[in-house]
């Protein structure tokens, strides 16, 4: 049974104001009474969690996993920034509601000690995450730990923190929190947040402040600090019963509270439902449609099965018919086995019963259309659904994301997902140490994580290394890249590596979103074809053949430009208006440093 408690709510809110009415309502709560009755207070827990957990992320646009749509692409992608539209605002919202509910904690007196420390440890956990999540963005700001007088207007003009000093108090919060925090919950209270979160997020938080771009003096204290507090995770989420699934990798998502969940935002029908209409193909949906299409990179980053990469020869592609259809096998058949549970590839089965009926495949591969306009005087469109008489729609690269797809969805139900959201899997746990062991000279420690992780994937043994053939720390440090691509794609990470390790000459230098074509070789085989079948049957890749696309765009000016000498966001001019003393980053043309 999923959590019923802690869902997104600001119906508690309404308990914070008052309102003045010509006659006495005996039966209405008052803000004072809240702290007197364990239920409410509870409720404003409840109000927190469901403003703050994080949900499924859509993210692939604007990195090299993917696109949402020809031209859709972002100015910070295309190098197109200024303090307008990358200025952060800096929401103390949440903050404010933290602090004054951890000031009215001070004085209840209907919770037990042993209660009471439990609420605070995730309140100050909750007001660690808000806290990082803005530092992570800008570098240091204001530090606000206490309810501020909205009577004393000077006082709340304060000035930024350093960065250091902001990272001193999150972790002093967190420590705070997982000396209280239980080691985990269970029954209803499942998905609170317990010892093992608090100390996962510790240990991601100081990797990230380890990466180049907070330390690009590469300080060794600093890797020290986030190889102990991972190790430290790790070693005690394996004591709670914590580890790798070990079912296949999809059910990550569909086997609820599995042993790799650390934090969690559960889903469920029908008050806490989730919207999935955007990451399904145009014909298959509603409203809207085709966000976070795989691009290129995403679909030749997962190796064979056997481990070793898969290469493309862009010229062989083009001319040599055998090394084409040699390509496409290699392609569909005996991948990672990651691969078919994250991504969808053209003629294969994509879970839309009601569209796609009789094992019908979804067949969103392309034809030519005479165009004299176009490049070479033809086209390329997705094939029709002829036996539907429905089109496929304006698709890019027709490669879909899979998954934590709810399998169980039609048309009518696209927004009533059910799908849970895994914020920290164990595998993030597990390689943030690894990748952490690998920097402070522990090299075999960090082999052996990117082993572990290639086999629970099911790559198989080869040699003794699952395809992994680093043995310095340069080379271990871009296996974890990669590994960390392949993993973690769709879970909105990508972006976070890529700046933490300050490459955005990873996008660069790909320049375009490109992507494989599968095109019909002669439309006049489509007068029998046998919708059913798909691309695993050799004889159906025959029928085909790839086409590399360089600009899924279809306009030049829509390519990778970010700009190098800019890794931390502005300041928005509407913070610095409204007080004197915000400097604004250096980078931006201020005098604040957020390295310090």
């Amino acid at each position: 049974m999923k959590l019923k408690n802690i869902i997104y709510s600001t119906a508690f809110a309404l308990l914070l104001s008052s309102c003045s009415l010509d006659y006495e309502n005996t039966a209405t709560i008052s803000p004072e009474n809240v702290w007197s009755d364990k239920v409410m207070i509870n409720a404003f827990m409840t109000d927190i969690y469901g403003r703050m957990l994080p949900e499924w992320p859509i993210a692939a646009n604007g990195t090299d996993e993917g696109m949402n749509g020809p031209t859709d692409m972002g100015n910070l992608a295309r190098g197109l920034i200024d303090v307008d539209n990358q200025g952060q605002k800096w929401d103390y919202a949440n903050i404010d509601r933290i602090n004054f509910f951890l000031k009215q904690l001070e004085t209840v007196t209907v919770l037990s000690d042993s209660e009471k420390k439990t609420m605070i440890g995730q309140a100050k956990f909750w007001r660690a995450w808000d806290y990082w999540g803005k530092v992570w963005a800008t570098g240091g700001v204001p530090l606000i730990l206490d309810v501020q007088d909205i009577t004393n207007v000077p006082s709340l003009f304060v000035s930024r923190n350093t960065t250091s000093e902001c990272v001193a108090q999150i972790l002093k919060d967190l420590d705070e929190a997982i000396a209280v925090l239980p080691d985990t919950w269970t029954g209803a209270d499942y998905g609170k947040i317990d010892k093992g979160v608090a100390l996962a997020f510790k240990g991601r938080l100081l990797l990230q402040y380890a990466s180049p771009l907070f330390n690009p003096s590469n300080d060794k204290v600093r890797w020290d600090q986030a190889y102990l507090a991972n190790k430290v995770a790790v070693d005690f989420l394996k004591t709670v019963g914590k580890g790798l699934f070990n079912g296949k990798f999809e059910d990550i998502w569909y086997s609820e509270r599995n042993n790799e969940v650390i934090m969690v935002n559960q889903y469920y029908y029908p008050d806490h439902r989730l919207d999935q209409k955007n990451i399904r193909p145009e014909p298959l949906t509603k409203d809207n449609a085709n966000f976070n299409q795989a691009i290129l990179p995403l679909l030749m980053a997962y190796p064979k099965k056997n481990g070793s990469k898969l290469v493309l020869d862009e010229n062989r592609l083009k001319n040599d018919p055998a090394y084409n259809e040699q390509f496409m096998t290699d392609f569909y058949v005996d991948r990672d086995p990651r691969f078919y549970a994250t991504v969808f590839s053209p003629g294969t089965a994509y879970p839309a019963s009601d569209v796609l009926s009789g094992g019908m495949k979804y067949w969103n591969a392309w034809r030519k259309v005479a165009d004299p306009k176009a490049e070479f005087g033809f086209k390329y469109t997705t094939l029709i659904f002829d036996q539907l008489g429905k089109g496929v729609g304006g698709s890019a690269s027709g490669y879909f994301q899979l998954k934590g797809i709810d399998k169980a969805l039609t048309i009518p139900t696209v927004y009533d997902a059910q799908t849970d959201w895994v914020e920290i899997r164990f595998a993030e746990v597990l390689m943030n140490y690894g990748e952490c062991a690998n920097e402070v000279g522990k090299s075999a420690e960090a082999l052996q994580v990117l082993y572990d992780i290639r086999k629970r994937a099911g790559i198989e043994l080869g040699t003794g290394n699952y395809g992994i053939t680093a043995t310095d720390q340069a080379g271990i440090r871009k296996a974890y890249m990669d590994e960390r691509f392949i993993e973690f794609a769709y879970e909105g990470k990508r972006w976070t590596d890529i700046r933490r390790w300050k490459r955005y000459d990873l996008l660069n230098t790909i320049k375009f979103r490109s992507g494989l074509n599968a095109v019909i070789k002669n439309e006049q085989d489509l007068k029998n074809f046998d919708w059913a079948k798909d691309m695993y049957d050799p004889s159906v890749r025959k029928l085909f053949r790839f086409e590399f696309v360089e600009c899924l765009d279809g306009d030049k000016q829509y390519q990778f430009k970010l700009d190098l000498n800019h890794w931390f966001y502005p300041v928005h001019k509407d913070v610095l208006n409204r007080n004197s003393k915000i400097e604004q980053n250096k980078e931006w043309g201020g005098t604040f440093d957020p390295l310090l």
